[in-house]
């Protein structure tokens, strides 16, 4: 069995708006309309997933609930890792699972996102509006990536492959913001 890979980068955009744009005038086409996400990291109390460089997340988006787990990634100009998903039933009862299992959410995030692809085409465009800022997200084959990027107007130097929790907690410390979690205020 072959394990799945996920390759991805991220591009910091000015704003959702500008990255549709972008997107629209290179030919692709929404897959997967706006969508609310809400993230939960689990670990440890001494955090021994996040030291390994692994993750374990239970997302809800727009009633879609997810379980996924993320190997260490190897980062070089992409981020590459293991990446096994399972879609679940109920999002707050494998929570509490998981809490029995004595993991505790270790950083939650929110953001939302819409899907774009090219027809015919192997790469996801996503749009991720987040409480930090908007981004671009490419995932795919790493020729995919880059053609795309150029295509975009991005290089090779803009490519981000820091999680959004590593972005949260630089932007927090620029912005000298107390708070550990990366949601939109209500």
């Amino acid at each position: 069995m072959t394990t799945p890979q996920e390759i991805e980068i991220k591009l910091e955009v000015p704003s959702a708006e500008e990255a549709r744009r972008l997107l629209r005038e290179a030919g692709f086409r929404v897959s997967r309309r706006r969508v609310f996400e809400a993230n939960a990291l689990f670990d440890t109390p001494k955090l021994t997933l996040r030291k390994a460089g692994a993750l374990l997340r239970v997302r809800d988006a727009g009633g879609v609930a997810t379980l996924t787990y993320k190997g260490p990634a190897t980062v070089f100009k992409h981020k590459s890792r293991e990446e096994l998903e399972l879609r679940i039933a109920d999002p707050h009862i494998l929570s509490a699972i998981i809490g029995r299992l004595g993991l505790a959410p270790a950083f939650r995030y929110e953001k939302y996102r819409t899907e774009y692809r090219q027809s015919g085409r192997p790469g996801v465009a996503m749009v991720d509006e987040t409480p930090i800022g908007a981004y671009l997200e490419l995932e795919g084959p790493p020729r995919w990536i880059d053609a795309t990027a150029r295509r975009l107007g991005f290089s090779a130097d803009d490519y981000i492959t820091a999680s959004y929790a590593c972005l949260y907690m630089e932007w927090r410390q620029r912005h000298r913001i107390r708070a550990s979690h990366m949601l939109f205020r209500k």
